[in-house]
């Protein structure tokens, strides 16, 4: 962000670095130069140009935005200049392997164009995994690298990019790859599996994902692996850059607010039901979703849990894209209860922010979720999480107790509809005692998940890794 998104990655790309950086490090970010992006009309710098080589058969152009930390674009149409990053929702890019592949390739060859030589270089997803295998068996015995430590970060294991095997001899990469040992997996290769194998240290966006995926229930085929590299992976809970993300001077919502008067969520609120065309829900929740709509996010738990939703008076509205079954499932529902269910497939920061603000709830049902930003946001904007308790969801969320007044939201262990509507019956209940709720909203907005901690400890590793400490 603000650049391109699909996920929270982009948020994360879009903060983490800002907060590095001013804890003295010199920070670059390399990303491609996507449609999306051009579209903007951003103050891009063309930087240079660099020639097709032997690897990749195309030359691309580096442009840069002049920002603190700058921010490099890799151009080069063929691989990047689509509607889309990744897919469309009837499927993937055919040719992903060859176009993050290519990103791989290019980003180091970038670094070296531009003169910048790193001690660290960090790679996000499998998108940026490569760049590892590449390090490893084809500049080793490169200077310009020498001694660059490397970090790679699990945002999501089950996006693993898998490929066919020819896609090692055309990303130039020897063939012994394909070896279960290596980059094989399921006769397929395995672009994650490089920055698991190869990097210095690995990390993923919170402590109890960190133990999840070593096991076979969250591990993706990849918990072995995992297991293995134990001594080298840790969690670092993403964090949220409240500097955007506040209430108190967010621009796109009706009014601002703050924990000493809420007069302002209060509008937003009025303000979602007139864009959702909701029915009057003065005393009952509105509960809201921004989300990708698949089913990790646990949308068939909500299209099957919907019509007790309904019963319970609650008012729902949702927000995102993703797998065509569950959007035409969801635009079946919201014909079925105009007034009550409100659907909007797109994706709309503005209207992401408002319902943030203007919701009394928000639903998480992930069947896992690495770390997920959306209850952090939640929570700042006093809107209360209801969320299943896994990842970094459990990591953040404090179950509410009434006997004491303490927590910051409600969590639900199985992922099914039953599980689902106890917690959201818990929080529908305590929504109507109005002594009791608006002390839940200042615990929820009393909540830090800076990304001055998060950015501490990704400081404290490099300095561990590195050879100078």
């Amino acid at each position: 962000m603000p650049f391109s998104k699909t996920g929270g990655l982009a948020d994360v790309s879009g903060s983490l670095p800002g907060f590095i950086a001013a804890k003295g490090l010199d920070v670059r970010v390399f990303t491609p130069l996507y449609r999306a992006v051009k579209s903007k009309k951003l103050p891009l710098v063309k930087i240079s140009e660099v020639e097709s080589d032997k690897t990749f058969d195309k030359s691309f152009t580096i442009h840069e935005i002049r920002q603190k930390p700058p921010v490099y674009f890799i151009e080069q149409d063929s691989y990047f200049g689509r509607d889309e990053l990744y897919g469309t929702p009837a499927g993937d890019y055919p040719d992903n392997g060859d176009r993050f592949a290519f990103f791989c390739w290019s980003a180091l060859r970038a670094m070296k164009a531009i003169g910048f030589r790193p001690d660290i270089i960090h790679g996000n997803d499998w998108q940026a995994a490569l760049t590892f295998a590449f390090l490893k068996f084809r500049l080793a015995s490169d200077d310009f690298f020498a001694g660059a430590k490397t970090v790679f970060t699990i945002h999501n294991l089950a996006y693993q990019g898998l490929f066919d095997r020819s896609i090692l001899v055309r990303a130039g990469l020897p063939d012994f790859l394909f070896d279960l040992n290596h980059l094989e997996y399921y006769g397929q290769v395995n672009f994650l599996k490089a920055g698991i194998l190869y990097s210095t240290a690995v990390t993923t966006v919170s402590r109890k994902y960190s133990m999840e995926i070593q096991t076979p229930e969250f591990g993706c085929g990849l918990d072995g692996l995992l297991r293995e590299r134990a001594g080298s992976l840790s969690g670092i809970l993403n964090g949220v850059d409240y500097n955007s993300w506040n209430p108190m001077t967010d621009k796109a919502i009706p009014a601002n607010y703050g924990p000493s008067d809420l007069s302002g969520k209060a509008e937003a609120r009025r303000v979602i039901g007139q864009t959702f065309g909701l029915a009057a829900a003065d005393r009952k929740p509105v509960a809201g979703m921004v989300t990708r709509l698949a089913g990790q996010k646990g949308l068939d738990i909500i299209c099957e849990a919907l019509d007790r939703i309904m019963e319970l008076g609650l008012k729902l509205v949702i927000l995102g894209t993703g797998e065509e079954k569950i959007q035409n499932r969801l635009k079946e529902l919201a014909a079925k209860y105009p007034g009550g269910f409100g659907l909007r497939l797109a994706f709309d920061e503005n209207l992401a922010r408002l319902i943030y603000a203007g919701s009394d709830i928000l639903i998480i049902p992930s069947r896992y979720e690495p770390c997920g930003l959306s209850q952090m946001y939640s929570l700042k904007y006093g809107t209360i999480p209801v969320v299943r308790a896994t990842g970094g969801l459990d990591d953040t969320i404090t179950e509410y107790d009434a006997s004491t007044g303490q927590g910051n939201g409600f969590k639900f262990e199985a992922a099914d509809a039953p599980s689902l509507l106890g917690a959201l019956s818990k929080a529908a209940a305590l929504y109507e005692q109005k002594k009791s709720w608006p002390g839940l909203i200042l615990n929820a907005m009393a909540a830090d998940f800076s990304w001055e901690k998060s950015a501490e400890q990704y400081v404290r590793l490099y300095q561990k890794i590195t050879p100078a400490g």
